[in-house]
């Protein structure tokens, strides 16, 4: 095959690295900053060392990629070969990320497409997923690329968090500000809309807002050919009953992905987030 397209994503994506290797994608890093340590997501700050940072209340926060990381993974993907590279990130509404890409783009010395999916986490990796299969036929960039966004415009991400207080202090939960005040009272469930954190619910106790989460999740999936990724921080047991009902739950279901998120998106949330994204094939 002559021509070579390149996926390219960001850690917020939350891919397992052998499905990465399988496909050949590469993940740019986002930065934890904790304390006065710059640590990369995934290679440098493990969730477990985020969690107990967060439960000690140390100061957590995140920072993009800068261009110039992103300059030199373009030019170490040219140079493996890729003729065109397609390079989806997170959400522009909640990362600078897509915009250091741009920069990056214009000096790249193969044509780079950069596309805001709107998304995070495995509703990031997804679109990154239906990208690769699209390149692995011999689809061109726009194939690529068109792939993702149609994968994009399928997909739904819904949250549950133990308070908003980790949102509120990125500055992350958009008209959910509307909870603030009377966080205490509620388990709030959020989702992800337009590129943005939502308030979706207020439910009262943390089990209901399970048992919601779990419905919402069912619902979304339908009958049709649908994978299905269940993320945690710091509650792997409750993912993993999670992901268990979902199963039983869900008949179309295709794959079920059940991870921790990294410690980006953990610095945002905070322990004990639970994550479902619904994503039709």
């Amino acid at each position: 095959m002559s021509r070579h397209v390149a996926i390219v994503t960001d850690s917020t994506a939350y891919l397992p690295q052998r499905t990465m290797e399988r496909h050949g994608i590469t993940a740019v890093p986002l930065t934890v900053v904790l304390g006065d340590q710059a640590l990369e997501e995934g290679n440098e700050i493990s969730t477990r060392s985020l969690a107990q940072a967060l439960q000690k209340r140390r100061p957590v926060t995140t920072s993009r990629p800068s261009p110039q990381v992103f300059a030199e993974t373009y030019r170490k993907v040219a140079d493996a070969g890729a003729t065109g590279i397609v390079s989806l990130h997170l959400s522009a509404e909640l990362s600078g990320t897509y915009d250091a890409a741009v920069v990056a783009a214009r000096e790249a010395p193969v044509p780079v497409r950069v596309v805001d999916t709107g998304m995070v986490a495995m509703a990031l990796g997804f679109c990154a997923l239906s990208a690769a299969e699209a390149a692995e036929t011999g689809g061109t960039v726009d194939e690529a690329v068109t792939a993702a966004e149609k994968r994009a415009a399928g997909t739904s991400a819904y949250f549950y968090v133990d308070t908003l207080d980790y949102l509120r202090r990125g500055g992350r939960i958009g008209t959910a500000q509307a909870l603030l005040g009377s966080a205490l009272a509620v388990k709030p469930l959020l989702q992800l809309a337009g590129g943005r954190i939502d308030l979706l619910e207020k439910v009262r106790t943390a089990s209901r807002a399970i048992a919601r989460l779990e419905e919402i999740g069912a619902e979304r999936a339908g009958s049709a050919p649908v994978d299905i990724a269940v993320h945690h921080l710091a509650a792997p047991d409750r993912a993993s009953a999670l992901a268990d009902r979902l199963r039983a739950r869900v008949p179309g279901l295709v794959d079920l992905h059940v991870s921790e998120v990294g410690a980006v998106i953990g610095a945002h949330t905070g322990p004990g987030l639970l994550g479902v994204v619904v994503s039709p094939r």
